[in-house]
């Protein structure tokens, strides 16, 4: 299987950082259409597509061994003082920007169910004073499905949250312990009917293609999964990332019982088709909804939306005078409220050349079930590449857009290197 996870795309190397550090950095002088034509439809793209708010709380009560996240254990955390942070770089942030209608906010991590529901309530206050929230604005916040975290739920739904996404990773009792998750099979089940005591949303993540997994038990876990859920899940296969400790282990070669490529295809070829078959399709590689009830904020990154990336190692996408700006925040959680007490916690700040955003928009919209519109790659598509895609049935064209069909999402890697002219 050639896809790429990602369950937060903001919160520390993504897919999108994975794939642009290794390809070559086009110049900002390279060949392009005229810069007024490209200023006016930048400013259309986030204006068209949505603005969104992500927040990245760095803090776990314990590193998971898959993750690679931006995720720091502390023994204490000073909450006013990282509320205040937050808030201060948001005040700073909108003050940039300028007035806008904000669509979607996330509170990613880490674990932001760590969070008091008065440090949610302090950054929420923040954005509101400088951008104004849609009338039907999305707020999600992520949260471990332990009984300590979810006694906070009611907190954050007075304070505003309006959907939760619990990472639930799997259930069945010994690969949670294997994915060094810290809470039961039970405790996620109560943990979700409790959410959904609180929230109209709720979600939940689960990771297949786990250790000893075969189609039999992933078959009767997803099963118990999609009759659980109300109308979302990210269904993420395991990838063994550089960094990690289960990365450690695999170099050492103790990491046993990873599923064969195969055995690998047909685990998603298995879940495609019982999500399918529960009325939840998969408009995004790794997210299945229920028609109307997809993630806004999910969909505004893969569509090309600006959102401002604030918290240790946030990344952002801001378009300023019709020019797209690549955000960075300081990673190390003290180096960044240092950061932010001197003035602003961004440690790069980069303005993407056009064929550089044209790159992204590709790279995001091929995850899509809609795909995406052929005139916002017009600049770096290889037409005849894309000619022989389609006929070899991978990437499907109709009126102005294209995507990825059934047989090409295995491979959104090949597909991209395909399409791209280099």
């Amino acid at each position: 299987m050639d896809t790429i996870r990602c369950s937060n795309p903001t919160g520390t190397a993504s897919p999108l950082a994975k794939w642009t550090a290794g390809k070559r950095t086009r110049s900002a002088t390279a060949p392009t259409p005229s810069a007024n034509l490209w200023q006016d439809a930048l400013a259309e793209l986030w204006q068209d597509r949505g603005f969104g708010l992500y927040v990245h709380w760095p803090f776990c009560a314990a590193k998971c061994p898959y993750c690679d996240f931006n995720s720091h254990v502390r023994s204490a955390v000073d909450q006013t003082k990282w509320a205040d942070a937050l808030a201060q770089e948001i005040l700073r942030t909108g003050g940039e920007t300028g007035p806008r209608v904000l669509t979607s906010i996330f509170f990613g991590g880490g674990t932001p169910s760590l969070m008091e529901p008065e440090t949610v309530k302090t950054v929420l206050d923040a954005a509101r004073e400088v951008w104004v929230f849609a009338n039907d604005i999305e707020i999600t916040l992520e949260a471990n499905p332990t009984s300590v975290e979810a006694h906070r739920f009611e907190g954050y739904a007075n304070h505003g949250v309006n959907r939760v996404s619990l990472g639930v990773q799997a259930l069945d009792p010994d690969d949670l312990r294997a994915l060094g998750r810290l809470h039961t099979v039970d405790e996620a089940q109560t943990a979700f009917q409790t959410a959904r005591t609180f929230f109209d949303r709720v979600s939940f993540d689960l990771i297949y293609a786990r250790q000893n997994q075969s189609l039999d038990n992933w078959e009767r876990e997803l099963t118990t999964a999609l009759n659980m859920a109300v109308d979302h899940l990210s269904l993420y296969q395991l990838t063994i990332e550089e960094g990690t400790a289960f990365w450690d282990r695999a170099q050492r070669g103790i990491l046993r019982g990873l599923p064969s490529d195969d055995l690998g295809a047909d685990l998603y070829d298995l879940t495609q088709r019982l999500c399918d078959d529960a009325g939840y399709e998969a408009y995004e590689v790794s997210n299945h909804a229920k028609s109307g009830a997809e993630s806004k904020h999910n969909l505004l990154y893969w569509r090309g939306g600006d959102y401002a990336g604030i918290g240790p190692g946030a990344h952002g996408r801001l378009t300023r005078d019709g020019q797209r700006m690549a955000t960075e925040c300081w990673k190390q959680p003290e180096a960044w409220l240092k950061a932010v007490t001197e003035g602003t916690g961004i440690k790069d700040a980069l303005l993407l050349p056009p064929l550089d955003v044209e790159d992204e928009r590709l790279i995001m919209g091929l995850r899509l079930n809609e795909g995406l519109l052929i005139d916002d790659v017009t600049a770096i598509i290889d037409r005849a590449r894309l000619e022989t895609l389609t006929v070899d049935g991978l990437i499907w064209q109709q009126d102005s857009r294209i995507g990825a069909t059934p047989k090409g999402r295995p491979v959104l890697n090949y597909l991209i290197a395909q399409l791209a002219k280099s």
